[in-house]
C-alpha cells in the first residue's frame, strides 16, 4: 500500500501519519530525509523525536532511501519535500537529472514489499514564488507529488488538521 498525506504547512500532516502508522503497527519505521541546516533545525528534529517516543524505528537518510530493506514493515517517510529538496540543492541547476534519481529511488522503494506512508507538502496552494530559485524547485516538488499520487492507492489532503480523501483505491 502506498498512502499519500499532503497540505500546507503545519496543515497536521505528520501527526495524522504518525497515527495512521501506530495504526497499523506497534513498531513503524520512520524515515526521516531532513538534512540539519542549523541548530534551530536540530532542535525542532528532537522535539519531533521525543513526540514519537522508542516504539518507532528511526532511520536518518536525505537522499538514497533505497539503501535500506523495508520488507514487511510500515514506513512513514517524512517528508518528500525536504528529501527533494537534497537532490534540488546537490545538482544545482539541473532539475531534470533531480526529478530522474527521485523517481529511480521510489521506483526501488515500491518495489518493496511493505506499506508506505508518504508525506509531502502541497506548494501550489501558497501562490506563486516571487524569485526563479522557490519557483523552480515548486516545479520540482509538484512533478514529484503528481508521480506519487499517480503511484498511491491512497491520497489524503490534510487542511486545519482535518483529513479530505483524495483518492482511494483499496
Amino acid at each position: 500500500m502506498i498512502h499519500l498525506i499532503t497540505g500546507g504547512q503545519r496543515s497536521g500532516k505528520s501527526l495524522f501519519a504518525e497515527d495512521l502508522a501506530l495504526s497499523l503497527s506497534n513498531q513503524p519505521v520512520y524515515l526521516a530525509t531532513s538534512r540539519i541546516w542549523d541548530e534551530a533545525h536540530r532542535e525542532r528534529i528532537e522535539i519531533h523525536k521525543k513526540r514519537r517516543g522508542n516504539q518507532w524505528t528511526t532511520i536518518e537518510e536525505e537522499k538514497f532511501l533505497s539503501r535500506h530493506d523495508f520488507s514487511g514493515k510500515v514506513v512513514l517517510l517524512d517528508c518528500i519535500t525536504l528529501w527533494i529538496n537534497n537532490f534540488f540543492f546537490d545538482n544545482e541547476e539541473d532539475d531534470k537529472k533531480s526529478l530522474q534519481e527521485a523517481i529511480q529511488e521510489l521506483e526501488i522503494l515500491f518495489d518493496q514489499n511493505c506499506d508506505w506512508i508518504i508525506v509531502t507538502n502541497e506548494l501550489g496552494l501558497g501562490g506563486h514564488p516571487e524569485n526563479k530559485l522557490a519557483m523552480r524547485f515548486n516545479d520540482l516538488q509538484g512533478s514529484i507529488n503528481q508521480y506519487i499520487a499517480k503511484k498511491a492507492d491512497r491520497v489524503t489532503l490534510i487542511i486545519s488538521g482535518l483529513p479530505l480523501e483524495i483518492k482511494n483505491t483499496l
